[in-house]
């Protein structure tokens, strides 16, 4: 392949990454999906290309979607311990995050809920809210009607607002606070002041250090305040599990608030908040080493403020 053909490729590297992640929820499977996109790029006639962008993103998109119709994929999905793959704020692979619906598109929790759309309204969710392609652009990516990119949009849209249910966005300064005030109580074991920390409709997820076959569920204030005062005592168990006793950072995933546990530099795990009116309306714990990968890359990379909390 000439240069200039390899240039053009890695011009657009970022964003058919960036697409990737919002359609697979996963870092390492996105990167797949452009390494794939490439080997299509270099075996192609691309002197009948009219537009290589156009070309490319249609190529990652179906690609992405034969991945999500899999078989194995939905055995694996459906199973019940799915979960994105969070990443460091800042990672080039969250792509745009100019509006509100690029940043939300990318939030763990809209992740999830695009989880449960149909691979095609999760692509059409996707191009449009966090791409603004046109739904004739969409229509000639995806083989489909204008008609259909408009249908699957605004489906798309009704559910992601009936499961978000959330106001604007957070404060990211505020968040922290009451990420901050919220990993005190939650270390002290004032469980009173963690139930009053969360709102009444209070959600938290977990993926069990990945040893389970599912995924835990909490849903009232005290049940997830109890999981969580469980979850932040530590135990020799618990420090065999993480290879030492961690330290405690508060950084910023998939645009929210989250705390770090961090040990020799490597993090062991993350809890991230969704933050809603000042009180937390979301957690997701995630400790599998598999989706801990790109972060683990990327925090190695990172200069950290200084650890809420210096030993666990």
């Amino acid at each position: 392949m000439d240069s200039a053909s390899v240039d053009r490729f890695e011009a657009g590297r970022g964003r058919l990454a960036s697409i990737a992640y919002r359609m697979l929820g996963s870092a390492a499977d996105a990167e797949d999906a452009v390494q794939d996109t490439f080997l299509r790029w270099q075996a192609a006639d691309r002197e009948r290309v009219e537009v290589p962008e156009a070309w490319l993103t249609k190529v990652v998109t179906n690609l992405c979607l034969d991945r999500l119709r899999s078989a194995r994929v939905r055995h694996e999905r459906a199973a019940g311990a799915w979960m994105p793959e969070p990443l460091l704020d800042g990672d080039p692979m969250l792509g745009p995050a100019d509006t509100f619906e690029q940043r939300e598109s990318v939030s763990l929790a809209v992740l999830a809920v695009l989880e449960r759309l149909s691979p095609v309204e999760r692509a059409v969710y996707v191009l449009r809210e966090a791409f603004s392609y046109s739904h004739a652009e969409i229509a000639a990516i995806l083989d489909i009607t204008r008609s259909a990119s408009q249908q699957h949009a605004h489906r798309a849209r009704i559910r992601v607002a009936a499961e978000r249910r959330r106001g604007g966005e957070a404060d990211p300064e505020a968040a922290r606070r009451v990420v901050e005030e919220f990993l005190a109580a939650a270390t002290s074991g004032r469980t009173e002041r963690l139930v009053a920390l969360l709102t009444d409709d209070v959600r938290a997820v977990s993926d069990a250090a990945g040893l389970g076959r599912r995924l835990l569920r909490f849903t009232t204030r005290e049940r997830v305040a109890s999981f969580v005062r469980a979850g932040f005592k530590s135990t020799p168990a618990k420090l065999r599990l993480a290879g030492g006793s961690p330290a405690l950072h508060v950084a910023r995933v998939n645009g929210s608030p989250a705390v770090l546990a961090v040990v020799d530099g490597r993090v062991v795990g993350i809890v991230a908040f969704e933050v809603d009116g000042g009180r937390v309306a979301s957690l997701r714990g995630i400790a599998a080493t598999d989706r801990l990968g790109r972060l683990n890359e990327a925090w190695r990379r990172h200069e950290p403020d200084e650890p809420v909390i210096g030993e666990w």
